[in-house]
């Protein structure tokens, strides 16, 4: 196994963090790079063991258009700034990790400016894509050319020359030597050259010993991208929807379905998160702030890789604009957070669950069973070595019981709260206030371990614990299968069929109770074919329009087959659909 394996992220957008200009007029360096030191002390305190900074080199404004890959943004300092930073990150055992922008540069990058100045003389006409003399763009360089996402400042380079091949991975080495890296995170890996990714990962290997290779990838069979010849792994969208939608909705069955989805992709190390630099943050996205506690206790003990994104320890909010990121990557001064640790609930709950996370290794390498589901009750095991670590979670606003089958032990200890539940029978009788979660972990294996009890961000209701028939009537009642379970009603006892119902679980991916990807909102779209309103923008498209205009876009090209729709379908993410629909001449 690899550091990777067992990291718990810290994710650091800097030119937000630090407050950088919005655009850089590359004058002298400033120093902001620096004003992030302490910030080390207070990852390593919160339980984080990796940190994902970036982007970091020369650019035109949010740091995603490179104009040199060899140069610290001015706007953050000097290439001595960078090293001493990753040094002193190494110093607390964090690991280091930085944004690789290879899909496209920016208009200021060295072989664009060339090309501007020499036309079809330049020798760098081929190190992008489709580029058209007989063109134009909006910038009127009298050619046009390929670009990301319909956006002509991000010229896409063409990755099948080996000039760019090997222009990247001589990056990738200076990289390493100059400021001894541990991994990249690939930006827009899902319209990587596949090609391409493989001269990435020969190089990986080569650089450095165990140098990981993440990828942004929005949505599609993750193992496309994760395998020993391409990627170490990649962002899981699919996690991070359903993790806020599945408490939003009362829904865990999507949660439990998503992981299923997961895991038949095979045994994948995913790259979890709840929120980044490019999504809202997900105190915003909870309709009920209280999920903050059951949403990161499933963070940081599902399969995958957890990550926290700067600030949202803290519970602090950003709603994503129409236009603009920035209220997404704001300032922020660790200050005004100094006493988060004792008095923010919000830090105080990551910070435990780090501790968890890094003292139990079933929650790194475990196998994944699911030992009960309703939609507003979830728990499962993670099994490793023959000890059972137990995870439950509640997102209903009342306390609910749970009986459940455990290890050979004679006890568990909740690490969270410290509660002791004795073994009657192979199972546990154990009590979850509302909205919250537990990490049941044998008594053994505490090993003088204390737990570390955190405050919770309070329940809308107070704390009243469900008597078995309420807990049997609420699993019934959120049943999508309520026959069933009235059937189950008659033929046992009360205890056994709340049991019963407790336990459900997901008989196929087809099947009618699981088809939960659409939030209640767009579920109702769904019921009648949507017409894509041509007269909007893609941005003001709804997601059902967004689909139903790719779609129309596709049909332009020729038949639609069931695969192509199924694709269509599985997206539910809007900008990655704006992206889509923007990509179509």
């Amino acid at each position: 196994m690899s550091w990777y394996n067992e990291a718990i992220f810290y994710h650091i957008y800097p030119l937000g963090l630090t407050g950088a200009p919005a655009q850089n007029d590359y004058g002298a360096p400033a120093h902001r790079l620096n004003t992030l030191l302490p910030w080390i002390d207070h990852i390593q305190k919160i339980g984080c063991t990796a940190l994902y900074i970036g982007p970091l080199f020369e650019s035109v404004g949010h740091g995603y258009e490179t104009t040199d890959y060899k140069k610290l943004d001015s706007r953050l300092g000097t290439n001595e700034d960078l090293t001493n930073f990753v040094a002193a990150c190494h110093e607390k055992g964090i690991r280091v990790i930085f944004d690789g922008v290879f899909n496209h540069t920016g208009r200021d990058f060295f072989a664009f400016k060339d090309i501007q100045a020499n036309r079809e003389h330049s020798r760098y006409v081929n190190w992008y894509c489709n580029v058209n003399f007989g063109g134009n763009t909006e910038y009127n360089d009298g050619f046009s050319y390929e670009n990301w996402g319909g956006y002509n400042l991000l010229v896409k380079l063409n990755q099948r020359n080996p000039e760019v091949q090997n222009y990247i991975c001589d990056v990738i080495r200076f990289w390493v030597s100059e400021f001894d890296i541990d991994g990249i995170r690939l930006d827009a890996a899902d319209v990587l050259d596949f090609d391409f990714m493989r001269t990435l990962r020969h190089t990986a290997d080569e650089v450095k010993k165990d140098f990981w290779l993440m990828g942004e990838v929005i949505h599609g069979d993750y193992s496309r991208w994760v395998n020993g010849g391409t990627l170490h792994s990649v962002t899981n969208y699919a996690l991070h929807k359903a993790l806020y939608s599945g408490h939003n909705d009362h829904n865990y069955f999507e949660i439990a379905h998503t992981v299923k989805y997961l895991q038949n992709m095979g045994d994948l190390d995913l790259y979890n998160f709840v929120d980044n630099h490019d999504v809202e943050r997900i105190y915003t996205k909870l309709s009920n702030k209280a999920h903050f506690a059951p949403v990161h206790v499933l963070l940081y003990t599902l399969p995958g890789i957890p990550s926290i994104y700067y600030g949202s320890e803290f519970g602090i909010e950003g709603k994503k604009e129409k236009f603009s990121d920035a209220s997404l990557r704001p300032a922020l001064n660790l200050e005004d957070y100094k006493n988060a640790l004792t008095e923010n609930p919000c830090t105080a709950l990551i910070a435990a669950l780090g501790k968890i996370r890094q003292a139990t290794p079933g929650l790194s390498y475990g196998s994944y069973n699911e030992l009960m589901l309703t939609n507003r009750q979830y728990a499962f095991a993670r099994d490793l070595d023959n000890v059972r670590v137990i995870v439950t979670v509640n997102n209903d606003d009342n306390a609910a019981g749970m009986n459940l089958p455990v290890g050979n032990t004679a006890a568990y200890i909740g690490a969270l709260s410290g509660k002791r539940a004795e073994v009657q029978g192979g199972r546990i009788n154990v009590t979850i206030p509302a909205n919250s979660g537990e990490i049941w972990i044998p008594e053994e294996q505490m090993k003088g371990e204390t737990p570390v009890p955190a405050a919770m961000p309070k329940s809308v209701k107070p704390d009243v614990v469900k008597t078995k028939e309420e807990v049997a009537d609420i699993a019934a009642e959120d049943s999508k299968d309520p026959d069933l379970l009235k059937a189950e009603t008659a033929e046992k006892p009360v205890e056994a069929n709340a049991e019963a119902a407790i336990n459900t679980t997901i008989a196929s991916e087809d099947s009618e109770t699981v088809k939960t990807d659409l939030t209640k909102e767009e579920s109702k779209e769904a019921k009648a074919p949507v017409k894509p309103d041509w007269s909007k923008s893609p941005e003001e498209m709804t997601v059902a329009e967004l689909q139903a205009a790719i779609l129309a876009k596709m049909a332009g090209n020729g038949p639609i087959t069931d695969q192509m729709k199924k694709t269509v379908d599985d997206n539910i993410w809007h900008d990655s659909l704006v992206n889509w629909l923007k990509s179509f001449r």
